[in-house]
């Protein structure tokens, strides 16, 4: 692949690809007018119950399924390929101006949506030590697809680069700089495709460009993630050099006093990996009351729950501490936008994460926050000085519409 290759003319679609380490989540849009040509999972590859969960919406067909063993990335890319192929949609046609590919981690290096040589995913690979779930995936997806059509521009859209606006002060850690830098140990920042997505929309919604609005974005889903956004630029964002710091999310503990690591290998014997695999998989809300579902533990509560009301206490703590420090960080705040599962759809969520703040502008009418849509909203009272909004995130869109951008040019 040449640094140059660019789309066909007149092409103007673009396939998505999300490649987890067992999964395969894909969207076919066309960029003439950002709708969706076909959506689906490729979910369990490698173990025997695999299934293939298919839609395609250009021609308003039903959901197709497909259980049976699927053993790779390159197995399930071709059975996608099948699947799209019988809807007319094959990655054969000339329409399809380029591949879009979700990297976690692109390190300070990749700044923006970028085509993929073989030095670019060699650099990717460089950055597994930083990204070990995510990034061996990711190019697990990108050579795969690079095998069925060697022709076509791939372009890498990376969950960091929407944070490399961040100042030093902001990405650097109080550290020892030049360990720091022989490790590449700094503030990354990830769901940058949403936060940047969800801070042009509640520009949108306010109706004014991007360059003259300061958002803080919570997009808030089983991982989750706060970032100030100040005039389009994000400026600090919760996450750092992995996905654990911040929020406390769903199975992550997100920002815990550094020592606990320690303490915890000196005195329980805990090693590296017991200890990893505890704040990562074992913390958070499932660590807290055992559910990582914010409805099982919004009904939980309603029964009485102790358990599941304290953890719903310090997952709204450690969001409203957040808010209140990039409220700080931006000076001015335009709007606060809640995104992703929890924050598009849990109203308890964004009611309390607020209460209290009434002096800082921020305020939540009830009427307006209980009720549910699919389109951005606002849900504060007209009285309020700061906007606080329900911005639904599109990443796919996000990464298609960048990608396109960048073979169309």
């Amino acid at each position: 692949m040449t640094a140059n290759a660019q789309a066909t003319p007149h092409a103007t679609r673009v396939l998505v690809l999300n490649s987890g380490s067992s999964s395969l989540k894909y969207q076919l849009l066309d960029m003439a007018d950002g709708s969706r040509l076909a959506v689906g999972l490729v979910e369990r590859i490698g173990e025997d119950s695999s299934r293939l969960a298919h839609t395609p919406l250009a021609t308003g067909g039903t959901k197709r399924e497909i259980t049976e063993r699927i053993a790779d990335h390159t197995a399930a890319l071709q059975a996608v390929a099948a699947e799209l192929a019988a809807d007319g949609l094959g990655l054969d046609s000339p329409e399809l101006a380029a591949i879009g590919h979700r990297v976690v981690h692109g390190g300070s290096r990749f700044t923006e949506p970028t085509l993929i040589t073989d030095e670019v995913l060699a650099e990717i690979e460089r950055l597994i030590p930083v990204a070990p779930l995510h990034n061996p995936a990711n190019i697990t997806g990108i050579r795969t697809a690079q095998a069925l059509r060697p022709d076509l521009p791939q372009v890498a859209v990376f969950d960091t680069a929407f944070h490399t606006t961040m100042p030093e002060h902001a990405a650097r850690y109080a550290i020892d700089v030049a360990t720091a830098d022989a490790h590449r140990v700094r503030r990354y920042g990830f769901h940058g495709t949403s936060h940047a997505y969800v801070s042009r929309e509640t520009a949108k919604l306010l109706g004014k460009d991007p360059s003259e609005v300061n958002v803080i974005v919570l997009h808030l889903g089983n991982g989750a993630s706060a970032s100030a956004v100040q005039g389009g630029r994000c400026v600090d964002t919760s996450m750092g050099l992995t996905p654990l710091e911040g929020l406390v999310m769903g199975t992550r503990s997100g920002d815990v006093d550094p020592a606990v690591i320690f303490h915890l290998a000196r005195n329980a014997g805990m090693s590296v990996d017991e200890i990893d695999s505890l704040l990562n998989k074992k913390s958070g809300l499932i660590g807290l009351c055992g559910d990582n579902d914010m409805r099982e533990i919004r009904r939980r509560i309603d029964e009485g729950d102790e358990a599941a009301r304290l953890a719903f206490d310090i997952y709204v703590h450690r969001l409203k501490k957040y808010i209140g420090a990039y409220y700080a960080v931006l000076g001015k705040v335009d709007a606060v936008a809640f995104t992703a599962g929890v924050g598009e759809n849990a109203a308890p969520v964004r009611e309390a994460a607020v209460a209290g703040l009434e002096e800082l502008g921020l305020a939540v009418d009830a009427e307006l926050n209980a009720q549910r849509g699919d389109s951005a909203r606002l849900i504060s009272p007209d009285y309020a000085r700061v906007a606080v909004a329900v911005v639904p995130t599109d990443e796919e869109l996000e990464i298609a519409t960048q990608a396109y951008a960048l073979v169309s040019a």
